[in-house]
């Protein structure tokens, strides 16, 4: 996905309804293995934090860092294209549901290897994957803009991360709850009403990046299907699983 807005500007609720799911948090610290040491960039909150070893969050937005709760790790002020710290000083880098939002994604990789000694982490969907939530595919179809052009068609994503990271890689999938408590875009698939609600969205930054009138009219719709029960009917297939897979990989990056 391509960068988006300031969190200047559109994070101001987000520590509302962006919390720290401990399922994702299980799989995130889990690809950390045995670093000791961690920076974590775009930290934003600071959400998925491993509280039991030594972490530097990087966060250009001081109204994020803001709401980052007392006793969280440091903050260093800066972006993942110029991460202030020399080669090799500590043990993993990761990036959770951050990197779509960096002015250039390839420059923010290369720091994150220049300054991992053991491995690189990311969390995010699989570009190529966008539509695969019935919220884009359905009801906010022009979203996919929001996918750079060269990621759209499959493996796209997956050959520039081994250019960038290495051939030493894997890609874990990642489901995501039915009840996720992290508000994120794909979060509430099964609980559809949540998006009718301008706070949920407030801390989505999709909708901030695109046309007003085009988000109106993909809520007011989503609406009237929710009302009608032809969503429902839709995706009754929903209603009883406990996680889905929407696209999200833990993308675990081994240095040399």
């Amino acid at each position: 996905m391509g960068p988006s807005a300031s969190y200047d500007e559109i994070g101001r609720t987000y520590g509302a309804t962006r919390h720290t799911d401990p399922r994702l948090a299980a799989s995130i610290w889990e690809g950390l293995g045995d670093a000791r040491t961690v920076l974590n960039v775009g930290a934003g909150t600071g959400s998925y934090e491993p509280p039991d070893r030594e972490v530097i969050a990087l966060e250009p937005s001081e109204v994020m860092i803001a709401q980052r709760p007392s006793g969280a790790a440091r903050v260093i002020v800066g972006s993942a294209e110029a991460i202030p710290l020399p080669d090799v000083s500590v043990d993993a880098a990761m990036a959770i549901i951050s990197d779509h939002h960096w002015a250039d994604r390839a420059a923010g990789l290369r720091e994150m290897v220049r300054v991992a000694r053991k491995r690189v982490l990311l969390l995010n969907v699989d570009p190529a994957m966008w539509n695969r939530f019935w919220l884009a595919a359905e009801y906010l179809p022009e979203s996919v803009r929001l996918v750079l052009p060269e990621f759209r068609q499959p493996g796209a994503w997956e050959r520039q991360l081994r250019e960038l990271l290495g051939e030493r890689i894997e890609l874990i999938p990642v489901p995501v709850p039915h009840d996720c408590r992290d508000g994120f875009f794909g979060a509430f698939w099964r609980r559809p009403h949540a998006y009718l609600d301008s706070r949920v969205r407030d801390g989505i930054s999709v909708f901030a990046r695109l046309d007003p009138d085009e988000v109106n009219e993909g809520i007011a719709a989503l609406r009237t299907d929710l009302d009608s029960g032809a969503w429902a009917e839709r995706h009754s297939d929903l209603l009883d699983l406990e996680e889905l897979d929407l696209g999200f990989r833990l993308v675990v990056a081994e240095r040399a």
